[in-house]
Parts: C-alpha cells; sequence; structure tokens
C-alpha cells in the first residue's frame, strides 16, 4: 500500500500504519523512531488526502521517550513548510495542536532553540482557528509560550492579533454538546492569554477600554474582568498612557450603569488598578502616577458627597471605598480627603435618613481600616478623628430612628475592633451604651443588633465587660421596679438573659456569667409566679447559648460542665424529691417543657470534653440514677434516697429526670466507657416498657437506643437487643395495649423532640417508645437486625388500627434526631444510612400498596411520601421515572400528612428534573389547582407553592395550560389567610 500509485490506497497503508504506533510508541528503539520520522516527514510532500495519516503518526512519534536531538525541531519546521494546517478538518488540525504540545513538554530546550521562528510558525498555524474545541488547546500553547519564556521576537504584536481577535467570546454551546465545552471555559483560557504578559498592553488596553464602552453587558463584564486580571502582572509604564481613559470609563459605568454586576466589575478593576499603582516600585526621576490617579478619583467624586439631593452619593462613595482600600497608602490618601468632608455633612443633615446614608459610608471606611489591623499613630486619619467619629457614632445610638440605630451599632463595633482607637472613658460609654440598647430600647432589632455587638467586642475587652457590664446586668436582673408591669418586667430579665449570654465568649466573662445564670434559676425555682415556667426555659436557653459559645475553647467547655451539670442535676433531684414527698412543691422544674429545655445545655456541655475529662464526670453521673449517689452535687442534703430506677407511684418525678441522664450519656465521645452500662441498659428496658408516662417512657428508651447505637458489637450488644426484642414483640400482637406498643413511634413530645409526628390514635402508650427508637439507633449502623425490625413496620402497614401509626414511624427513621442519634452528640450514623434503606425498603413499601387492600393503601403511600420526603434530591430524580406515578397517586390520598409530603417532594423535583415532570403535566396542573382549596392551610400553600415551581417547566409544555391556572389561582387570591394569599400572587404573577 505505501508504494501504490493511488493517493487513497497509500492512505490507508500510511493510516493502519500510524494506528498501529499509536498503540505500541512506548516499545520503539531510538533508530526506529529516526526511520519513521524521516519517512513520515517526506510524507508531508504527499497527495493531500494522505496527510491526515501521517499527522497521526506524528502524534504517535511525538510522545516516544526515545526521541532524537533534533528530531523535534525538524519535524515542526516540516509541518509549518509542508502543510496548510488551516485547510483540514477539525480533528486533524487538533492533531497538529496536540504534536506541538507534545513536544512543548518534552523538549521544550530544542523548541527554544528556533527562536522566534517557533513563534512564528506557530502564529500562522492558529491563524483563523474557529473551533471553540481547538481554540481551548490552541489558547493553551499561546500562554505556554509567554509563560515558559519562549522568544516572541518581532512578533508581539501578530501573536496578541492572532489570540485577541476571538474577544469578546462569542460562543454559545449547542444543544446537547457532547463535547461539553462552556462559554466560560473559553473565556478564562482567552484571558489567561491575554493577562499573561505585560507586552500585550499598549495593544491590549485600547481594545478593553472600547469594549468597555459597548452595549452588550457581557463584553463589559468580560472586559473589565480581564482588566482587573492585567494588573496583576502590569506597572506604571503599562498604565501611565491610558489611565484617564480608563477612569473616566469605569466612572461613566458606575455612575450610570443599572446593572449590579457591571457595577461590581468596575469596582474591583479601580481596586486592582490603584493596587497595582501602589505596588509599583518608583525611580527618582518618575512621576509618582498614584497620587495623580487618586487625585483624579477624589476631584470627580468627592464634590457628589455634599450633593443635597444625594443622587450621586453611593455611587461616589463606592469609587472612593474601591480606590482605598487597595493599600494602606491609598486608605490614607482618601481617608485624609472624605472622612473630615463626611463629618461635617452629618452635621449638616438634620434628617435621620439622610443622616444614616452619610453614616453608612462612614462605616464602610471604617470596616476598610480592618484591613490593615493597629491603628498607626504617624499616618492614621482616624486616630486625629477619633473624637469627633466616635461623637457621630454615639449621637446614632440615641437618634429616634431605629435604622439610624443599627448602622451606629455595626459603626460602633468595627471602631471597637480597632485596636488602639478608643480610650478607657470611650470604651465605657460604649459599654453603657450596649446595655442601654439592649435592655431598654423598645425595637427588639436594635436591641438584638447591641446584643450581637457586646458579643463581638467583649472578647477583645473582657475585663470591661466583666467590670462593667455583667454587674449591671446582674444588677438589672434582680431589680425589682414599682410600677411595671409584669409582663414588661418579664420582657426586661429575658433581655437580660440574652445579654448575659451574648457576652459569655471570653473565659474570664464566662466565670462571671455563668454564677449569675445559675443564681438566678434557682431563685426562679424557688418563686412561686404563674410564669416562672417560661423564665426558667429563657435561662436554660441562655445557658445553651453560653455552652455551645464555650465548646470553642476547652478551658471554659471544663468550667461550664463542672459549674452547670451537677448544680442542675442538684435542682432537678432536690425538685423531684420534694415532689415525692411533698406533692404541692418544687413542679415548675419537673415540666417537660422546663426539662426539655435543660436537655441542650447538658448535652452541649458535654459533646466537647475531652475523653479524660468526660469520663471523670461519668463516674459521678451514672452511679447518681443507678445507685443514689449524691455526693458530688452541690447543696446535696436532700429528704430522701434518689431512686429513679425503682417502681412506685411516689416516684414518678423522680424517673422524669431520666431525661437529663440521656443528655449526659448519649452526648459523650464513643471511647468514652460507661461504668455499668450493660445494668444501665437494662433498667432503661423496663423502665421504657413498664412507665405509665409517655414522657418518662419515651426519654427512657430514646437514652436506650442512644447507648445502644455506639455499643461495640458483640454478645454482649446482640444479648441485650435480644432482650429488647422479646419485650417489643407481645406488646405488638393482639391484645388491649397494641395501640399503645406503637404509638410512641412518633415521639409524641414536640417540646422534647422537635415536633417529629403525633399521635395517631389512642392515648400514648408505655411499650410503645422502644420499638422505634431501637429501630432508628440500628438502622443509622446497618445493624443486621435492623431489617428484621423494619420488616415488622413494613408488615403492620396493612393493619387497619396500626397502620396510620406505623405508616408516621417512617418519617421518625428518615429524620435528623435532634437530641441523641445524630453525628453532634458523637452517635454512629454512616455515610448514606438513607439512601441504603430507600434501596432496602422502597420495592417492599410499592409491592405492598400493590397488592394492599382500598382501606389500607393509604398508609403504604403516606410510608413512602416519608421516605422520599427525606432522601436527598439527586438519588430521587434518578429514581423518579418509577416512582412518579405513585407520588400522582399519593396527592388524591385524603390524608392530609402525605399529602403534604408528596407535595414537599414534588417542588423542588419540578425545579431539579423538568424533562421528566413535563411528561405528567397535565395530571400535575389538575392535582395542583385541586389541593389549592384544600381545608388545611398547611396543604393549599404548600400546593400554591408547586403551582408557582410548575412555571420552571418548558414554556412550550405550560403554554396550553396558562389561561386555565391564571383563571383557578384567582380564588386563592380572596383566601381568609394571609400567607395563603401571598404564596397565590406569587404563583399567579409568575404564570
Amino acid at each position: 500500500c505505501l508504494e501504490n500509485t493511488d493517493p487513497r490506497t497509500r492512505g490507508r497503508g500510511i493510516q493502519l500504519l500510524s494506528q498501529v504506533l499509536l498503540q505500541c510508541y512506548s516499545l520503539l528503539q531510538e533508530k526506529e523512531v529516526l526511520h519513521l520520522v524521516l519517512f513520515y516527514e517526506n510524507r508531508l510532500q504527499d497527495h493531500h488526502l494522505v496527510i491526515p495519516s501521517v499527522l497521526q503518526g506524528l502524534r504517535a512519534l511525538s510522545m516516544c521517550e526515545v526521541l532524537s536531538p533534533g528530531l523535534a525541531v525538524s519535524v515542526l519546521k516540516a509541518i509549518f513548510q509542508e502543510v496548510h494546517v488551516q485547510s483540514l478538518l477539525q480533528l486533524d488540525r487538533h492533531t497538529v495542536y496536540s504534536i506541538i504540545t507534545n513536544f512543548m513538554g518534552t523538549r521544550e530546550e530544542e523548541l527554544k532553540g528556533l527562536g522566534a521562528d517557533f513563534t512564528f510558525g506557530f502564529i500562522q498555524v492558529m491563524d483563523g482557528e474557529k473551533d471553540p474545541r481547538n481554540l481551548l488547546v490552541a489558547f493553551q500553547i499561546v500562554h505556554d509560550l509567554i509563560t515558559k519564556n519562549y522568544a516572541l521576537g518581532p512578533f508581539v504584536e501578530e501573536l496578541f492579533e492572532v489570540t485577541s481577535c476571538y474577544f469578546p467570546i462569542d460562543f454559545t454551546p449547542p444543544p446537547n454538546d457532547p463535547h461539553g465545552i462552556q462559554r466560560e471555559d473559553l473565556i478564562l483560557s482567552l484571558r489567561a492569554v491575554l493577562a499573561s504578559t505585560p507586552q500585550f498592553a499598549e495593544f491590549l488596553l485600547p481594545l478593553l477600554i472600547e469594549k468597555m464602552d459597548s452595549d452588550l453587558q457581557s463584553a463589559k463584564l468580560d472586559s473589565l474582568q480581564t482588566l482587573t486580571a492585567c494588573c496583576a502582572i502590569y506597572g506604571q509604564k503599562e498604565l501611565q498612557e491610558f489611565l484617564p481613559s480608563l477612569w473616566s470609563s469605569l466612572r461613566r459605568e458606575v455612575f450610570q450603569t443599572a446593572s449590579e454586576k457591571v457595577e461590581a466589575e468596575c469596582l474591583a478593576a479601580l481596586h486592582a488598578l490603584s493596587a497595582c499603582l501602589s505596588c509599583s516600585v518608583l525611580s527618582s526621576d518618575t512621576e509618582d502616577l498614584l497620587d495623580s490617579f487618586l487625585s483624579s478619583i477624589l476631584q470627580d467624586c468627592r464634590h457628589h458627597l455634599c450633593e443635597p439631593d444625594m443622587k450621586l452619593v453611593w455611587p461616589s462613595a463606592k469609587l472612593l471605598q474601591a480606590a482605598a482600600g487597595a493599600s494602606l497608602r491609598t486608605y490614607h490618601r482618601v481617608t485624609r480627603s472624605v472622612l473630615p468632608l463626611l463629618l461635617e455633612q452629618y452635621t449638616k443633615h438634620p434628617q435621620s435618613s439622610q443622616r444614616r446614608t452619610i453614616l453608612e459610608m462612614l462605616l464602610g471606611f471604617l470596616e476598610l481600616q480592618q484591613k490593615w489591623g493597629h491603628v498607626e499613630e504617624d499616618e492614621s486619619t482616624l486616630l486625629s478623628l477619633r473624637a469627633p467619629v466616635c461623637s457621630v457614632v454615639f449621637s446614632a445610638l440615641t437618634d429616634p430612628s431605629v435604622q439610624l440605630q443599627l448602622v451606629g451599632t455595626r459603626a460602633l463595633t468595627v471602631l471597637g475592633s480597632l485596636q488602639g482607637l478608643l480610650s478607657p472613658s470611650d470604651l465605657e460609654l460604649v459599654v453603657d451604651h450596649l446595655i442601654r440598647l439592649a435592655l431598654h430600647e423598645e425595637d427588639s432589632q436594635s436591641s438584638e443588633a447591641a446584643m450581637e455587638a457586646a458579643g463581638s467586642l467583649a472578647p477583645i475587652y473582657p475585663k470591661v465587660f466583666s467590670g462593667r457590664m455583667v454587674p449591671r446586668l446582674e444588677e438589672e436582673l434582680q431589680s425589682e421596679r414599682e410600677g411595671e408591669s409584669p409582663r414588661d418586667h418579664r420582657s426586661l430579665r429575658q433581655r437580660c438573659l440574652q445579654a448575659l449570654a451574648a457576652v459569655s465568649i471570653h473565659t474570664s466573662i464566662v466565670r462571671e456569667t455563668v454564677p449569675v445564670l445559675l443564681q438566678h434559676l434557682r431563685k426562679v425555682h424557688k418563686g412561686s409566679e404563674s410564669g416562672n415556667t417560661q423564665d426558667m426555659v429563657s435561662v436554660c436557653q441562655s445557658l445553651h447559648r453560653v455552652a455551645l459559645q464555650c465548646q470553642r475553647d476547652t478551658e471554659s467547655c471544663w468550667y461550664y460542665h463542672q459549674a452547670v451539670v451537677p448544680c442542675l442535676l442538684a435542682m432537678a433531684v432536690q425538685a423531684a424529691m420534694q415532689e415525692s414527698t411533698h406533692p404541692l412543691l418544687g413542679k415548675a422544674l419537673l415540666k417537660e417543657e422546663v426539662l426539655a429545655a435543660m436537655v441542650p445545655v447538658i448535652s452541649a456541655a458535654t459533646t466537647h470534653l475531652s475523653p479524660e475529662l468526660a469520663a471523670q464526670s461519668v463516674s459521678h453521673v451514672v452511679p447518681l440514677f443507678l445507685e443514689g449517689e449524691v455526693t458530688f452535687l452541690p447543696q446535696n442534703s436532700f429528704p430522701c434516697s434518689f431512686q429513679p430506677f425503682e417502681d412506685g407511684e411516689c416516684l414518678e418525678a423522680q424517673r422524669r429526670l431520666v431525661v437529663l441522664l440521656m443528655a449526659f450519656v448519649c452526648s459523650l465521645p464513643r471511647d468514652v466507657v460507661i461504668p455499668q452500662q450493660e445494668r444501665l441498659l437494662r433498667e432503661l428496658l423496663v423502665l421504657s416498657c413498664s412507665c405509665n408516662c409517655p414522657f418518662t417512657a419515651t426519654t427512657a428508651a430514646k437514652c436506650f437506643a442512644g447507648l445502644v447505637n455506639k455499643h461495640p458489637a458483640g454478645q454482649q450488644l446482640d444479648e441485650i437487643l435480644q432482650l429488647a426484642v422479646n419485650r417489643m414483640e407481645p406488646g405488638l400482637a393482639e391484645g388491649p395495649r397494641r395501640t399503645q406498643a406503637l404509638t410512641l413511634l412518633l415521639w409524641v413530645r414536640p417540646a422534647l423532640d422537635g415536633g417529629a409526628g403525633e399521635s395517631q390514635g389512642g392515648r400514648p402508650g408505655a411499650d410503645s417508645a422502644l420499638p422505634a427508637q431501637v429501630t432508628k439507633a440500628l438502622v443509622l449502623r446497618y445493624h443486621p437486625l435492623s431489617s428484621r425490625l423494619t420488616d415488622k413496620l413494613l408488615g403492620l402497614l396493612g393493619d387497619a388500627e396500626l397502620g396510620p401509626a406505623a405508616a408516621d414511624g417512617f418519617s421518625l427513621l428518615m429524620a435528623e434526631s435532634p437530641d441523641v442519634l445524630h453525628k453532634g452528640c458523637h452517635a454512629d450514623v454512616r455515610i448514606m444510612f438513607r439512601q441504603r434503606f430507600f434501596t432496602d425498603n422502597v420495592p417492599k413499601l410499592v409491592q405492598g400498596f400493590h397488592g394492599a387492600g382500598p382501606d389500607v393503601k393509604a398508609n403504604y403511600l403516606k410510608g413512602l411520601s416519608h421516605v422520599l420526603n427525606h432522601l436527598p434530591k439527586p438519588v430521587l430524580v434518578t429514581e423518579l421515572p418509577t416512582l412518579l406515578s405513585l407520588l400522582l397517586e399519593a396527592l388524591s390520598c385524603s390524608d392530609r400528612v402525605v399529602q403534604l409530603s408528596t407535595l414537599g417532594c414534588l417542588q423542588p423535583l419540578l425545579l431539579e428534573a423538568p424533562q421528566i415532570m413535563s411528561l405528567h403535566v397535565d395530571t400535575l396542573v389538575t392535582k395542583f389547582l385541586s389541593l389549592t382549596s384544600s381545608p388545611a392551610m398547611a396543604v393549599r400553600i404548600a400546593a400554591l407553592r408547586c403551582a408557582h415551581a410548575l412555571t420552571s417547566l418548558p414554556t412550550t409544555v405550560l403554554l396550553p395550560y396558562k389561561a386555565r391556572v391564571i383563571r383557578a389561582l384567582a380564588k386563592p387570591l380572596d383566601d381568609k389567610k394571609r400567607l395563603v394569599r401571598k404564596e397565590a400572587v406569587a404563583a399567579r404573577g409568575e404564570w
């Protein structure tokens, strides 16, 4: 074939040889490579039909490691001389780029020996390239030519022209493009080339200025981003000639544009220009361009800050701040001119709205100072203006306007963060203002902002806050004001508690605030006011916030744990014993909402303990509950013994405290050994199955589940689980207690569980919590027994009496646990347990649905909707085609929970899988519109949100339904509930 006179036949021969070489080039020897290279170079002069196969062979040879010196140069010279690259097909042009890329990677020094001839040759190869696949490779070659210092010689402008002709990129990938090249890929690749060398500056900057004036927003953005990138490598010399034009274009865009994107890029470019000029090294005879550039900016912007209508105030301020933020030098230069002016304008304008605008601008400049850290005395304008700046900020804090107060509070936080700026007397004033705003300001926004500011400043000035703010807050907390309504007094106490928690950031402050909070808890506990339950919950919420803040510091964490956990346990034990001996006393602390509020406090105080300290603590707490060992508790002279696991009606109050045991032991790190764990598990098992109090039974079951989840695998775990199963199964069989045995699967106490579910039948029962808790504990860690317990739950879906409650059990198994079985408390939660549960059990749910009688089909739909609602959306999208028909059927179910759960599934799917959902648009429209008239408000809202989400489907799919939907959505516009009307307006407007 190679010697045949027919070019097509020769081409096939060379093609075969090239394909072989592409498979075996790594096996060739040096002499063989030399022989083949000479042959292929000669073939480049052959008929044009042969050239593509020749190039494939040369590509194979370009990857050979044994290529003799000089051959790479020889091959490229031959290609440059013999091949008109741009007349070839895309794939063949790509082959040429690949050969060049391979040689540049392995024979760099040889190619550099060609000098500027190599650059010129490549310019000829690339000139006229249009295919985006090839351009990506070509741009990378140009970038390497420049960054690896190949000789450009006299061809700098030609190289610029051959690449800049594509700027700005205007490319839209075709639909279903298999190559996946996006417009952004080309933009970034070309930008890397244009911004790779200062040699392009004289050609590029006029081009960028021209494109900034374009009517196309994409061209403006691309130009501005490229300018920003260029500033990283340019110096004064490159920019000098073009600075006036650049500033003129940037100023015009910021003053006139309606696009936030363009404005943001203009400000970024101005920042980059100022930074570039700041970094330039000046020789003695060169002009300082930075000073003249900043003078231009100040001249064009400063006067707008004084205009009475304030139209161009913000654009001017943004430009000034962009320049000022570039370097410490630019900051001093701009603030020296602008800050006195802003302070003067604040005094001149009496209106709160104008003052707020001016203070926000001042705040912008103060925030820039934070970048440079400590305020230097020699140059700082801020230090010389400290008194008037503080005066302006303090006046804003006493202004009646809430919005001005909020800006003032932010400014105060920034001032305080600048070390060395505020004097001791200023700091005392700061604290006084924060206390006044936090406690006595009517508007809650100002109060919350003041507390947030106090939390930011407290770790910077711990002595000031612990010495001045904490005592004042304590005094306010304990004060009794004559003539003040109980409601106002409670509101003040609430704010004091929140403020104490907000400043508890530093260890020294925590040591002051925690005793105050605990003392107040004791005082409220002893009081007899009607509202002291809510007061106790408020104290616990503040203690919880402090606990979370203490987790960042080991010393604070251990101090907090030692101070708070024994104190809470002692108060609870005391109250429980009083309840046992004097039933009329001490009830507030034993209410479910108060105990539930203590749970996160104890949990947060325990999760971050080191294993050594946790072991020390557990050696006291577990014996307290198992043996009544109270010696480690403060004030431990109790009237009777503490026996929470003993029988007897009088001990009911003591048994409720198992919730505090749960909070502690279920938050311990997994490697902490719990003393007498087997006995504790058995006691919890008995309590969860025999206690008549649903609160106690649930918490005992959750505690049991939390311990089982972390228990090491082995015989002991298997024995305790078998014992649990033996306890559960009789309760689920026929008999009067069947409903009770399942009801607590739903965690019926929202105060403790974050509202996991509602009971569906009968009174909350005694044996019921255990199956769900144990199943959940095992599902999370992939225990083999979990499938057996889940199958039992699946079997109950077909039960007419227990089916609805069993269906709700699936929500419990899939949902996040707020207090016990989650990673924050070190539970064994395996990755993708939800996906595994879905894979194992959804086919059974679907099969059960098809085989179920009409009276129980809804149970299977409810269980399925709970599982799908908690499944990660990407997984759900992949399974959608097989499950969508069932989901649509679930919308026809009369059960409100099923409807809500299904709508919750469908709404994100409309956004994430529009192609699949479009196939069922007729059914979806009908179902959603029907449910907008549901008796349940939550269902109406969810249906309207889904109707809104339908608008993300392709317009051609929706147009036939437009008139019908708009007509139907007119009715909910008159709904009696405001939230429904709000959703109806949004959905109908979108349609």
